[in-house]
């Protein structure tokens, strides 16, 4: 079985990677190291949205990169590999037939398979990455808190998803997590773990053609600010009814809307500096790519 190993130039570079369980589907990983980075400086996983612009996405983060001493990765999964929403936001749980892949081979396993890639490479000594996704990367990101180890890990945030799997077994994936084989101790872990969900207040329209509008996502609200709210009670009232622990917390973003920029400025400034900024230090002057 091939292993990769990652090891960045200074500033922006797009490396490849095969990932063993998908050696027919390569993807590239976006990367940008600041001249100043160490090996024990931190890790920010990158997750893109529907339009597969990992490159993008990892330029939102270059400010922060440079002021923190951050080494960004942004695995991306190209329409060409990794066609529609199954094959990515989905993470290739699911056969066209309805039954389940064995779980290594579930895509939300490559972020931690490209940090220890970096971590191979020797550019980061560092044990745990932060992982952030907006959009299709915010379900990316959630669902792979739902179904993988927390270990490789030290924060991940979930910013404006279309909309959310549930955490419970009583609804098949991806509307929940029954049939995968999971049980609640799953769902006591993903509980336990303070998943940041970032959530605009203007994300609010209803007739974006890119809005997942299936029923059950309709079920969660009309909008993607309206669908955080109800996943995170729905979690909160979930967890007090079995008596677990929760440290979810639900993050509100004032004034912007579906802005990959925006929010990527916001997590960053939550992470590495402790603050949300005002709304006018976030919006650029255009909005961001999806």
């Amino acid at each position: 079985m091939t292993t990769t190993t990652l090891t960045p130039e200074i500033g922006r570079s797009t490396l490849p990677f095969v990932d063993p369980f998908h050696p027919d589907r390569p993807l590239n990983v976006n990367v940008y190291r600041p001249a100043d980075h160490g090996p024990d400086d931190p890790v920010v996983i990158v997750q893109h949205g529907m339009l597969r612009n990992g490159d993008e996405y990892r330029d939102f983060w270059i400010p922060a990169a440079e002021e923190h001493r951050i080494l960004i990765a942004a695995p991306t999964f190209s329409n060409e590999h990794f066609p529609n929403a199954e094959s990515y936001n989905n993470g290739l749980v699911v056969e066209g037939d309805g039954s389940v892949r064995p779980a290594e081979k579930w895509l939300y396993a490559v972020p931690a398979r490209v940090f220890a890639a970096l971590r191979r490479g020797g550019v980061t000594r560092r044990t745990k990455a932060h992982l952030y996704g907006h959009s299709a990367g915010g379900q990316f990101a959630h669902r792979l808190l739902a179904t993988q180890s927390h270990e490789p890990f030290e924060a991940v945030a979930a910013a404006n998803p279309g909309w959310y799997t549930l955490p419970t077994l009583q609804r098949s994936f991806p509307e929940g997590l029954g049939g995968l084989g999971l049980d609640e101790s799953a769902i006591a872990r993903w509980f336990a773990y303070p998943m940041h969900i970032f959530a605009g207040d203007q994300d609010t329209s209803t007739d974006d053609p890119n809005l997942p509008a299936q029923a059950e996502a309709l079920g969660q609200g009309p909008h993607r600010y309206a669908r955080a709210h109800f996943v995170y009670d729905f979690a909160r009232r979930e967890a007090e009814r079995l008596g677990l622990p929760f440290n979810w917390t639900l993050i509100r973003i004032a004034g912007v809307g579906h802005d990959g920029a925006a929010m990527s400025r916001a997590a960053a400034a939550y992470w590495f500096e402790g603050r949300i900024p005002p709304t006018d230090e976030l919006v650029s002057a255009e909005a961001g790519a999806l």
